[in-house]
């Protein structure tokens, strides 16, 4: 009877599982913000997110790719000007940022983000140099 009990006890106090963002409550989300996403606490890239589903990507190099994203069977999906395969992530919030977890075979690849930022992404212009 305790087992039972405490069994119960521990379902009913874990934690909800976030649902995944859809299209409209991530593009509110994102708008018009630069989000940094970090991988096993480490600074992994950061996307701003313009009006019309744009988006730079940079892995704060200097060098942005510009894109655009879009929804598809519960993901939202990234294409980029140098690359035409989509990249896809469900996005949910937790706490004040979100987790990305990537769509893709055999990976699982999770990017965090803190809180939005309003700041613009640094990228130099194209074969910029000696």
């Amino acid at each position: 009877m305790r087992i039972a009990f405490l069994c119960t006890a521990l379902l009913c106090t874990a934690p909800a599982t976030a649902a995944p963002m859809g299209a409209a409550e991530f593009e509110r989300y994102t708008q018009g913000k630069t989000l940094h996403f970090s991988e096993s606490g480490v600074l992994y890239g950061a996307e701003r997110y313009f009006e019309g589903r744009k988006v730079e990507w940079s892995f704060l190099d200097g060098r942005c790719k510009s894109g655009e994203w879009y929804p598809q069977d519960g993901y939202i999906c990234f294409t980029y000007e140098d690359r035409g395969t989509p990249q896809c992530w469900k996005f949910e919030r937790e706490g004040r940022g979100l987790i990305a977890t990537f769509k893709g075979q055999g990976q699982a690849l999770e990017l965090y983000s803190a809180e939005p930022s309003p700041e613009h992404l640094y990228c130099m212009g194209p074969d910029t140099g000696v």
